[in-house]
């Protein structure tokens, strides 16, 4: 809807300036669709009266209403212009987002065909246990320290270009972002946390990656990717539920050619 309203603006204004105005000598005009000079009668059709009209050639002046008439139609098609390129890159986004799935998840786009990247499973380790997550379970309440790990050194999503673009399609509102990741021996930790169970809070430490995000769809489908070329390394784009306690994650890495 928000791109919709620019174009019926623009629309309003090109059907506004299809009318002209035929300038009198005395200072007033007359508003018409179009107007013809025939020796010495000035036609016209009537905007306010909708008929054809005339009037003495000698009561018009000729040279303001073609002067007007040119600057209004340079208008018309520059304004023309924006719309077909508005149109352009509207379809263009529409035909984007048809190649990606309506199944929740992360997709990324190679040959013209969506490829998904599979959920990553969590576990959260603290000094006495380590607990697996399933996906968008809530982190269990244990006093302390911990963190919140994906099993594995490297990721099996590797990706050369530092500035991959990906596409998350969301079930529902939520926080999402992405996240460097800390290799550690066998597995990547994604935060570090902080439990304290007699508020029920769990306070993250992470390595957020800034990113720039487009709505692609009314129904929760985004295209992101990293606002500064990504360094080699180990990554993942998270979705978080708005108290911070379940968290979904998609793992990639970025290695150079």
């Amino acid at each position: 809807m928000r791109r919709l309203l620019p174009l019926l603006a623009a629309l309003a204004f090109l059907a506004w300036a299809a009318n002209l105005k035929l300038y009198l000598k005395d200072g007033t005009y007359q508003l018409v669709r179009e107007y013809q000079v025939e020796a010495d009668r000035v036609r016209y059709y009537s905007v306010e009266r909708s008929d054809w009209e005339e009037i003495p050639l000698d009561l018009v002046n000729l040279d303001r209403t073609r002067s007007e008439a040119a600057e209004h139609q340079a208008e018309v098609e520059k304004q023309a212009k924006v719309i077909s390129e508005e149109d352009k890159a509207a379809r263009a986004i529409q035909d984007e987002a048809m190649k990606i799935p309506q199944d929740p998840g992360v997709y990324w786009v190679e040959g013209g065909q969506a490829k998904a990247i599979k959920l990553a499973d969590s576990t959260v380790h603290t000094n006495k246990r380590r607990s697996v997550l399933a996906a968008m379970a809530p982190i269990p309440m244990v006093s302390g320290k911990g963190t919140l790990e994906i099993a594995g050194a490297h990721s099996l999503n590797i990706f050369t270009n530092p500035e991959q673009e990906f596409y998350l399609q969301l079930a529902q509102t939520e926080r999402f972002g992405m996240l460097r990741l800390t290799p550690k021996g066998p597995v990547r930790i994604v935060e570090n946390l902080t439990f304290m169970p007699v508020t029920k809070e769990v306070t993250p430490e992470n390595t957020p990656v800034e990113i720039l995000r487009q709505e692609m769809t009314g129904d929760g489908l985004y295209k992101i990717w990293p606002k500064d070329a990504l360094e080699p390394g180990e990554y993942a784009i998270v979705e978080y539920s708005e108290d911070n306690l379940k968290i979904m994650i998609w793992d990639f890495a970025i290695k150079p050619k």
